[in-house]
């Protein structure tokens, strides 16, 4: 019987706890890989990707800061790949040393991945992700006044250069992922994600934008056919009426009431609605497989016969 291929798409809280150094980070992925194999132990091929958002913003700054004629910042694609980079070297050692661990062989690779997004899409014209570094109100004016660069007041913490977030409409290295999980290699992929592109004739080009990971999860979810869309927060389910008397667990649950419960604007902007959007992506494309939202410490007892979310076709 073939391995279940299961996309896991690890948030932020699966690499930066309070220690924001590469030695706190990869302890942070120590824990995360002894949970990712009990996934392997269980027989499932996983085919991870995960976030980059403070370890981008982290590199935004250092870049912000070192910025001069001699030295100049680089732009937001190649930081996002220079994330994927580094998250995937800590990624692939933590997880080499928990399967060795285990008393398991397999190959790990990380993959510098590129998603093609349309240069039409709306959110050129509306970018709405925040960012790099805090700004005052005047230092934002008088960047915004010398470019085409927009910033927004961000939490009452100050001012913060805006971004466009599209869609991703395809992976560049799709195929090439697909190979590997047919020779029981596990991949880390899509990171942050993945590097925005855009085709231009022959070319492929980079744009500074930021991918949502889990619409980007989901997209690598449909391309390698995976059986499962794992999406990783830091809660077991996702409730309705959240924190008011008449909150409701959800477990077992169609895409149809997803949509209805989006109308009701039951989940928060910007946290677990495009968790709960990517999943329904995911599932209205491969009506076969199924997309679970939980944590990442549940994920192996919810494998094992517990409890998560999780979404499938009507």
């Amino acid at each position: 019987m073939m391995s279940k291929k299961v996309v896991v798409a690890l948030g932020g809280n699966a690499i930066l706890t309070d220690d924001p150094t590469a030695q706190g980070q990869m302890k942070a992925l120590r824990q995360t890989s002894k949970h990712l194999v009990e996934l392997i132990k269980q027989g499932f091929q996983l085919i991870i990707s995960h976030g980059n958002g403070p370890q981008v913003g982290n590199l935004l700054l250092q870049q912000a800061a070192s910025d001069s004629t001699a030295n100049p910042a680089l732009p937001l694609d190649t930081c996002v790949a220079m994330t994927q980079g580094s998250i995937g070297y800590w990624l692939q050692k933590t997880l080499r040393e928990a399967l060795v661990e285990a008393g398991l062989e397999q190959d790990v690779v990380s993959i510098v991945t590129q998603v093609i997004v349309n240069h039409d899409d709306p959110a050129f014209e509306n970018p709405t992700k925040p960012i790099g570094p805090f700004l005052t109100e005047e230092e934002a004016q008088r960047k915004a006044a010398t470019s085409t660069e927009r910033y927004i007041e961000d939490a009452g913490r100050g001012y913060r250069k805006v971004v466009p977030s599209p869609k991703p409409i395809s992976i560049v290295e799709h195929q090439v992922i697909k190979k590997l999980v047919s020779q029981d290699v596990i991949t880390i992929s899509s990171g942050g994600g993945g590097i925005p592109v855009v085709q231009k004739e022959q070319r492929l080009q980079g744009v500074e934008a930021v991918i949502d990971k889990d619409f980007a999860s989901a997209k690598l979810a449909e391309l390698v056919e995976a059986d499962y869309l794992l999406i990783l927060t830091g809660v077991d389910h996702v409730f309705i009426n959240y924190n008011l008397p008449n909150e409701e667990k959800l477990e077992e649950v169609t895409i149809s009431q997803l949509k209805q419960w989006i109308k009701e604007e039951q989940f928060a902007p910007g946290s677990m609605l495009p968790k709960v959007e990517a999943t329904i992506e995911f599932v209205e494309k491969s009506p076969d497989s199924k997309a679970v939202i939980t944590s990442l410490e549940n994920i192996a007892a919810f494998f094992d016969g517990g409890s998560a979310t999780v979404i499938q076709y009507d």
